[in-house]
């Protein structure tokens, strides 16, 4: 590959808008083409009615100095994000009425306590401390796991560096019995309370529970309030949006409304991608920020051999059901923080865990005067709601009507009198997701954090790449981030520009710089 060859990127997600602001700004033709007409995907923001709802994802970390989002920024040529720091975070509601503010400075000590007594923090040493020395290791070791020789080698030299050089190598035994067992390993004796508490944040952050949740992916799923969550303004698709305008700044050009039905291939590599419009873009590079299931299909008889394993249909993973509603401002105190997680009883998922998230009341765009935009969500599983789609019309549509019902009953914990504050109660399925965001069958949130030996890398054949939540380091904004850097990192070093570029040069060093920065204040 040559800097002048073509680089098609399907999808503007997080990952790929990543991945193609890097390569413009590295000086390749950096194409970005989009099916829907905004970007951001499952991070996206979309207009109905005045109103500005996020359409799936609603938290944002990884802001902090040092950290993947501020990395992204220098990487990019980015000045500042539309963010507006958020602490607490969240506050999560235990089936008996205790709330638990989730702090990132100090407080959280004093708060952990107070819910689950002294011997809890025991568990959120442990957690934190490996949160740190994880996410050290990752920013200073990206390539996991290592698919070329060079990366293997460039793993292992990282690595040893890594744990001759710093304080947090200490911690290199725990790490490594870690990579082996689940978050549950930590949680013996522990009250009920707390397991049930740390169950439902490892839900919405690593999609399993503490039972299954590797121990090192958990420990880094449970540090968010820790790692700079904010709130952009315009909503977390504002990320999305600051990214597509670096890769049209830097000469790259990002195409809504062009679904791509087709990679072409030639002599065993792409050469082009077509869509839906019938127009053909030539690519010499096609990086796909797409799920496994959706890239399958575009590649015809040229699927790559990993692909080809797939189960037919996505697992394991979930969907997601939920509910956009427009509500009266009075509604809401003004103090009130604006993410919850209401836990209503086990087995978690299917409304009976909801994470609430509210507009900010000083983000006037979000919802029209007087109002505010809240969007509802929870885990569901998928295969329920496709089978009554295709074969029972009539009872998909009761059981929509049900879940919404259990959720809004559920966030009225949270804001009382909810129903007679709504002016609109907007319901959306996996069908809905497949609909907007074309991942297949509506699965999001990437694969359950099970174990690391199961991550994806992100080449996935002779110039075809993956980004996006389904490689390594996984789920949030902050990681599919990362995860874009990566791949970029390694177009960019095929092509040989690494050697010659001092620009490229110090994107690569950002992945190590600041390290006494890595760890977040408290």
């Amino acid at each position: 590959m040559s800097l002048h060859s073509p680089v098609v990127v399907i999808g503007a997600g997080i990952g790929g808008l990543t991945t193609a602001a890097l390569l413009a700004q590295a000086g390749l033709d950096v194409t970005v083409l989009e099916a829907h007409v905004y970007p951001g995907g499952c991070a996206g923001v979309f207009f109905h009615k005045g109103y500005r709802f996020e359409a799936g994802a609603t938290l944002a970390g990884g802001f902090y100095p040092g950290g993947p989002m501020d990395i992204v920024a220098r990487a990019v040529g980015i000045e500042a994000w539309p963010a507006h720091p958020s602490d607490p975070a969240m506050t999560v509601h235990l089936p008996d009425g205790q709330a638990v503010t989730r702090f990132g400075d100090e407080r959280r000590w004093d708060e952990q306590a107070r819910a689950f007594g002294a011997a809890a923090n025991a568990f959120f040493r442990w957690q934190e401390q490996t949160a740190d020395a994880l996410w050290d290791l990752a920013l200073r070791a990206p390539t996991w796991p290592p698919q070329t020789p060079g990366e293997l080698g460039a793993l292992l030299g990282d690595g040893l560096r890594w744990l001759a050089g710093d304080p947090a190598a200490r911690l290199h035994p725990r790490l490594l019995a870690d990579a082996l067992r689940p978050v549950a390993a930590h949680l013996h004796n522990a009250p009920s309370a707390l397991r049930l508490f740390i169950d439902a944040q490892l839900l919405i952050a690593a999609q399993t529970t503490s039972a299954n949740a590797n121990a090192l992916y958990g420990a880094a799923a449970l540090d968010l309030p820790r790692r700079g969550v904010v709130h952009l303004t315009g909503g977390i698709g504002a990320i999305a949006e600051t990214l597509a305008e670096a890769v049209r700044r830097h000469g790259g050009k990002v195409c809504y409304r062009q679904e791509v039905s087709r990679i072409v291939y030639a002599q065993g590599r792409p050469v082009a991608v077509e869509t839906r419009r019938g127009e053909h873009f030539p690519a010499r590079t096609v990086i796909a920020n797409l799920p496994p299931w959706n890239i399958a299909k575009l590649t015809g008889d040229q699927t790559p051999a990993s692909l080809r394993r797939l189960p037919a249909t996505p697992q394991p993973g979930w969907g997601a059901f939920m509910v956009y509603v427009g509500l009266d401002a009075r509604a809401a105190p003004d103090d009130l923080p604006l993410h919850h997680q209401v836990i209503v009883r086990e087995p978690l998922g299917e409304g009976n865990s909801v994470f609430l998230s509210l507009s900010p009341t000083w983000d006037k765009g979000r919802a029209p005067a007087g109002r505010r935009a809240l969007t509802i969500s929870t885990h569901t599983a998928l295969e329920p709601w496709w089978r009554l789609f295709h074969y029972d019309p009539r009872h998909y549509e009761r059981r929509k009507a049900h879940y919404v019902e259990r959720m809004v009953r559920a966030a009225e914990r949270v804001l009382p009198g909810l129903r007679t504050a709504a002016n609109l109660i907007m319901p959306g399925t996996p069908v809905t997701f497949q609909r907007f965001t074309r991942r297949a069958m509506g699965w999001v949130g990437g694969f359950p954090q099970t174990s690391i030996f199961q991550a994806w890398g992100p080449r996935l054949g002779n110039g075809l790449w993956m980004v996006g939540d389904s490689i390594f380091p996984g789920q949030s904004t902050a990681a599919v981030a990362l995860g874009g850097m990566r791949v970029a990192r390694a177009i960019l070093a095929d092509a040989g520009v690494t050697h010659h570029s001092s620009l490229v040069k110090r994107q690569v060093s950002l992945f190590s710089d600041d390290r006494r920065q890595l760890a977040p204040d408290g």
